[in-house]
């Protein structure tokens, strides 16, 4: 005779977090796996839009939102477009038309990698940026261009120039210690690292130590972004003073 199940507790997670990355990307899935907090369960699908598959952003859409029903067939509470240069690559206007177009898909929140920096930086009162990233200068400067568009001061900003995604993603996190150090502003409010395919997620606290100031990486703001809209308030440990912040309150637009 079978067990009567509905005499069992349902055994639920906390939340689920679904994640949108590049074919080639080898951070973001292990770092999810290894720094969500207990409960939340985070959900991986890959699409092809970096590299030879690189295409605008709006090009891309329809290949987003397919990705974003597959994970809401996962029951995923909150859905992530998690490139940083893919969601930034069409500008201020795209990126939202991005988070909108998801969020018309799967009927729950979303975000790309570009809205997690902007909720970020706005939940620290981060307006002046050290900013570098992992590309040449080619496709630094699109990233650079967003940052600029969206309001943003940059300071200083670097291109590391690494050869492709083989190199992102090997080059450890040290490199990205020594990099945001040696472009030291006191004037910064924070210092950015671009790119969800590195290991500087590893290093924050450290160089937080370091700098006396904010740091911020694409991988630790989606987490955090994603958690805070599913309403996980949780202090992940080696994240950063980002992490003892909620999501900040956005005044509505004007009539």
């Amino acid at each position: 005779m079978l067990p009567d199940p509905t005499t069992y507790t349902p055994d639920v997670p906390r939340a689920r977090i679904g994640f949108i990355i590049p074919s080639s990307n080898r951070m973001v899935e292990p770092q999810m796996h290894r720094l969500m907090p207990a409960g939340v369960l985070p959900h991986v699908t890959r699409i092809r839009m970096t590299n030879r598959h690189k295409a605008p952003l709006d090009q891309l859409l329809p290949r987003i939102v397919a990705a974003a029903e597959l994970l809401a067939d996962s029951k995923c509470d909150v859905t992530v477009l998690q490139c940083t240069g893919t969601s930034m690559s069409g500008g201020v206007d795209m990126e939202t038309q991005v988070v909108a177009a998801i969020e018309q898909a799967t009927g729950r929140p979303a975000l790309t990698t570009a809205s997690a920096l902007n909720d970020a930086f706005a939940a620290l009162g981060a307006r002046r940026l050290v900013f570098t990233s992992e590309t040449k200068e080619d496709e630094h400067r699109p990233k650079l261009a967003y940052l600029r568009e969206a309001g943003y001061d940059i300071l200083a900003d670097r291109a590391a120039c690494l050869s492709g995604t083989d190199a992102y993603c090997v080059t450890p996190a040290r490199f990205w210690y020594d990099l945001a150090v040696s472009m030291r502003n006191e004037a910064a409010d924070a210092y950015f690292l671009s790119c969800a395919n590195i290991q500087a997620i590893d290093i924050i606290e450290e160089l937080e130590r370091t700098l006396g100031k904010p740091v911020v990486t694409s991988n630790q703001a989606a987490l955090w972004c994603s958690l805070r809209k599913a309403g996980i308030p949780d202090l992940v440990p080696g994240l950063g003073t980002l992490m003892r912040h909620g999501l900040p309150v956005r005044k509505p637009a004007a009539a």
